[in-house]
């Protein structure tokens, strides 16, 4: 399974690499660096189904579901 939130879609993102400055002084090798969103899985119940699910959530993901409700923002999401 990939790692992406399935709330709200963050996964993985390329960053620069360093600035010339840096290449000049210290003759680091300049490359992509890959920075991981911060997933986490988490076990949610719902009442509405009376059924558990384990999600692989962002922390944004996880912050949501506890604004607006676990059953009204999977419904969002289309998975229920």
């Amino acid at each position: 399974m990939a790692k992406v939130c399935i709330i709200t879609g963050k996964s993985s993102q390329l960053q620069g690499g360093y600035s010339n400055r840096t290449r000049a002084t210290q003759f680091n090798p300049t490359g992509m660096k890959r920075k991981y969103a911060n997933l986490q899985k988490k076990k949610i119940y719902i009442p509405e189904l009376k059924k558990s699910m384990t999600l692989t959530l962002s922390a944004r993901g996880i912050k949501t579901i506890q604004k607006n409700g676990a059953f009204a923002t999977l419904k969002k999401a289309d998975l229920i």
